[in-house]
């Protein structure tokens, strides 16, 4: 249990249980007093742990690649290069650059203005749709939404790309199939999280770019925000 895939498995339950609590908790106060009343605080504030939450699950799916890189392509040297002190440190990186962009994003909705009577179609404070219905200039927010989606987006997610070209290069070149298979064995439970995770996120704002409509894409947030949480523990208990 001291393992580095066990202590990074740790910290996305962690993560995993404080995401669905920032908008599962709420959903459900809404169904049961049928009231969808929520204040401009508690607003900023779950969107604020939202963005910190969604972008920790993201960094820490790219640290859990880059172990199995490690594992796999340089056995040898994985208690050397995998010790507590890097895994500590990937660990606090990433939760100090998810705090440090949840807060940018977070003042700067704090500069904007709204009108007194708003309506979210959404079941939660989407940082998207908050932009969207404010009564004054969004450019600024609109480009470091939008660069923060693809820095801090797209960068782990091409790093994790890496990490799984460079694992299957080197399964490929493994002499024998039993070698193959429980090389390749070490690596399903991740990645099947990473394609629930990426694939549920995407379709989220494919569902919404698309078709226009606030149902459709509050039904498709229900997936990435609900579901895939809900599902890491399934994947990676059966593995364990």
């Amino acid at each position: 249990l001291h393992e580095p895939m066990f202590n990074l498995l740790s910290n996305l339950s962690l993560v995993d249980i404080c995401f669905t609590s920032t908008t599962v908790p709420k959903m459900l106060w809404n169904i049961q007093t049928q009231s969808r009343v929520i204040t401009y605080e508690g607003c900023i504030t779950q969107m604020h742990f939202f963005l910190l939450f969604a972008g920790l699950d993201n960094f820490l799916l790219t640290v859990m690649a880059y172990d199995r890189f490690v594992a796999i392509c340089h056995p040898l040297h994985y208690m050397v290069i995998m010790n507590p002190r890097l895994c500590g440190l990937l660990v606090l990186v990433s939760w100090i650059t998810s705090a440090l962009h949840s807060l940018l994003e977070s003042i700067m909705v704090l500069r904007l203005s709204f009108c007194p009577d708003l309506e979210i179609p959404h079941f939660f404070c989407e940082l998207n749709q908050m932009v969207q219905l404010a009564c004054s200039d969004t450019f600024l927010n609109n480009m470091v939404m939008y660069f923060g989606a693809v820095l801090l987006g797209g960068g782990p997610f091409v790093c994790i790309l890496y990490s799984y070209s460079k694992i299957v290069s080197s399964i490929c070149r493994m002499p024998s199939a039993q070698r193959k298979y429980k090389a390749f064995s070490t690596c399903v439970s991740h990645l099947s999280v990473v394609s629930f995770f990426y694939g549920t996120g995407v379709g989220v704002y494919l569902s919404s770019a698309v078709t226009q409509s606030s149902d459709s894409s509050a039904t498709a947030s229900v997936m990435y925000t609900v579901v895939t949480p809900m599902l890491n523990p399934v994947v990676y208990g059966i593995k364990t």
